[in-house]
């Protein structure tokens, strides 16, 4: 065989097995592919294997089957009672229609921007009605369905089956936060403040009462005090009258006794006196006894 034969085999093998490998392609299970001939698109193909096309001509386009999720970024909504909210949503939604999917947006990123603004919007409109307290309450979910509702509607001619929209956070801006923090805070001072005044002014009465009942008790006693040492003196007195009256002298030793102790107890250690005082008389003498010195 000539080597211009074989050449020309070889190059008509060549294009024989690019046309068959350009001809052929694969959709996966996880897939569905829409074929585009000179720009214009086909019937999509949604069962999975392998699959045929023209070469040079057919241009295959995949989508994914699964759900896709949409998370676009946190942004501030005005709330019917003209409160701001930062609200950060998620989305979830799957390509039902590849055709129509690809005549309306092309590509999964136009998709994500287009689908944003969709929930976007519905977001405003809806939580523009409603006020903060709202949202707070069991209410919440009806207001959530309703945004939801309203996406699906408007996604459906896209191609697109929105299965889920969801708050993923809903906060009052910081500037908000801040601000009713700082109220509330400045709220719990004056309060304490309050209760401080209101236990100093329970501890004054208390302290005052304390000091009432102090002195009553002080004066009680004091009263009860005199009354007693009164009694006793009345009874020593009686005591002592009965003592002289049953024997004067004796009564009179014993008080000069009493007279010595005292005196001598509280003097000096010397104590100087002259001979003839009537102080040492008892000491020289002693008592009399029957009326004899």
């Amino acid at each position: 065989m000539k080597p211009s034969i074989r050449g020309a085999l070889v190059i008509l093998a060549l294009v024989v097995l690019w046309g068959i490998g350009s001809s052929l392609y694969t959709v996966d299970e996880a897939q569905q592919a829409l074929v585009v001939r000179l720009g214009a698109p086909t019937e999509p193909v949604r069962t999975p294997g392998l699959k045929l096309k023209v070469p040079l001509i057919d241009t295959v386009i995949y989508y994914d089957t699964r759900i896709l999720t949409l998370a676009p970024p946190s942004e501030q909504v005005i709330l019917g009672d003209q409160k701001r909210l930062e609200v950060e949503t998620y989305a979830r939604y799957r390509i039902v229609d590849p055709l129509r999917f690809y005549q309306a947006l092309r590509t999964v990123d136009q998709a994500n921007a287009q689908l944003a603004q969709l929930v976007s919007s519905s977001l405003r409109r809806e939580l523009g009605q409603v006020m903060l307290k709202s949202l707070l309450s069991a209410e919440r979910p009806k207001i959530v369905e309703r945004i939801q509702n309203e996406v699906v509607e408007k996604a459906r001619p896209l191609g697109i089956e929105v299965t889920e929209v969801r708050f993923h956070r809903a906060d009052l801006p910081f500037e908000t936060s801040q601000a009713i923090y700082d109220r509330m805070k400045s709220e719990r001072q004056r309060e304490a403040k309050e209760l401080r005044a209101q236990g100093f002014e329970w501890a004054q009465q208390i302290q005052a009462n304390a000091e009432r009942e102090r002195a009553v008790l002080i004066s009680e006693a004091q009263r009860q005090s005199r009354i007693t040492r009164g009694e006793a003196d009345a009874l020593a007195n009686r005591i002592s009258s009965q003592a002289f009256d049953k024997d004067p002298e004796f009564y009179k030793l014993y008080r000069s006794l009493q007279t010595y102790r005292q005196s001598l107890s509280e003097s000096a250690p010397t104590l100087v006196l002259s001979p003839d005082t009537a102080f040492l008389k008892d000491l020289k003498s002693g008592p009399a006894v029957n009326g004899r010195p």
